[in-house]
């Protein structure tokens, strides 16, 4: 099995991917869209993307990756996010002039560095390939945030433990493939639609949903890119049986001007 992931061993991408597959070989994409054009061109099997955080909330542009590349969501996965100051071995916090490290993760840390005004926060693509550099080119008196994996791949020290401003930090995780995988017993779905633009269409929509029995866990409207201030909303759904979805997808339709499926699959927990 070959598995597209976002950044570099060490990254938390990778941790997902070896929780749920194991050692696979991974093909280590600098950005989401050439992972979302790996698996939509089948250079890989799966691919492992970021949907959403705890603290920061959903990754938008993710699901717009995700319909135009007509990929299907077939699983999910919460992983805990715990980030650490991490340098090369012998240096301190008192050494650090520049932290670098995902925007994402600099923005869950920056409360740790209100003390720290002197040190620079400069982003980059990934936790890890951050690490990774450092311990490339040896560079002194820069740190990284990322995983304990990532130190420990990379050989770096963890300077400070934690850094994150809220403890309980978990991401959510999807696995897109090029077709939808079949699956026992599915309980969860998640679409992208446009609603009419009749008064009371999208309230229409999620009374359906709700005489149905259908838990909406989220639901957000994302940008229609060539349609400037026109909206179409992304929502999570869950179900007991799948019957429920198909006859609520079905009531929906009067109401809706596009809909599309972008995954049908088993629910994960934190």
């Amino acid at each position: 099995m070959k598995v597209a992931i976002q950044g570099v061993k060490g990254s938390y991408h990778h941790q997902v991917a070896d929780l749920l597959y194991g050692e696979v070989e991974l093909l280590e994409c600098s950005t989401f869209d050439q992972l979302s054009r790996a698996v939509a061109q089948g250079d890989v099997d799966k691919g492992v993307m970021a949907i959403g955080n705890s603290i920061a909330g959903s990754i938008l542009p993710n699901y717009t990756l995700i319909s135009e590349n007509g990929l299907n969501i077939t699983a999910e996965c919460y992983l805990d996010i715990d980030h650490q100051l991490m340098a090369l071995k012998g240096q301190s916090l008192d050494d650090i002039v520049e932290v670098q490290s995902h925007p994402m993760a600099l923005l869950q840390c920056k409360p740790f560095f209100r003390d720290y005004p002197e040190i620079k926060l400069v982003e980059t693509d990934d936790t890890a390939a951050a690490a990774y550099r450092i311990q490339r080119d040896g560079k002194k008196g820069i740190a990284a945030i990322a995983s304990s994996i990532a130190a420990t791949i990379y050989d770096l020290d963890i300077i400070a433990s934690d850094i994150q401003e809220i403890k309980n930090n978990a991401t959510r995780f999807v696995v897109v493939e090029k077709e939808q995988e079949d699956q026992q017993e599915p309980n969860k779905a998640t679409i992208n639609f446009v609603s009419s633009h009749e008064a009371g269409s999208l309230a229409r929509i999620l009374t359906i949903f709700g005489a149905q029995r259908i838990n909406l866990t989220k639901i957000q409207s994302i940008p229609i890119v060539d349609k400037p201030f026109l909206f179409s909303f992304v929502a999570d759904l869950e179900f007991e049986a799948l019957d429920q979805f198909t006859k609520a997808r079905q009531q929906i339709q009067p109401y809706i001007k596009e809909l599309t499926v972008l995954g049908i699959y088993k629910s994960a927990t934190l």
